[in-house]
């Protein structure tokens, strides 16, 4: 009996996962990022919950980019946090995720490893001006 719950939950993460990289194509990213200035777009892939690539800013640096799967947000690394860590582990705890660790910010978002609501172990990708989960995968 556990090990069909174990995998059925195993596929309904792999689902989640899945949803997630489909809200959005590898084209739509390019395009999302196209139409906001950016050029020289390029390794382009969903890792981490979130869709990654490099790119041109339209002043000619070298970023990477984070995109929010969902919605399309895009996150470049040059960005600076509007949120302490202070404020990011309190949005944390009032979405109910517990245990929170390893909280950095690097690459224009803040990371963190923490329990999920359910209590499962999980990384998160958090907006650096909202404190919203932009990404969240199984640790």
């Amino acid at each position: 009996m556990k090990r069909a719950a174990m995998l059925g939950a195993l596929l309904a993460l792999a689902a989640n996962v899945a949803w997630a990289q489909d809200a959005m194509t590898s084209a739509q990213v390019r395009a999302k990022l196209q139409a906001q200035g950016y050029t020289a777009v390029n390794d382009v892939k969903f890792e981490d919950g979130v869709w990654k690539a490099d790119a041109r800013s339209a002043n000619g640096n070298r970023v990477d980019v984070r995109l929010d799967a969902t919605t399309g947000e895009v996150y470049p690394d040059e960005q600076v946090a509007n949120l302490t860590e202070a404020d990011v582990r309190a949005r944390l705890a009032e979405a109910g995720y517990t245990n929170v660790h390893d909280l950095d910010y690097e690459d224009g978002i803040w990371n963190a490893e923490a329990d999920d609501p359910t209590g499962k172990d999980v990384e998160l990708k958090i907006d650096a001006k909202t404190g919203k989960v932009i990404g969240k995968e199984k640790d």
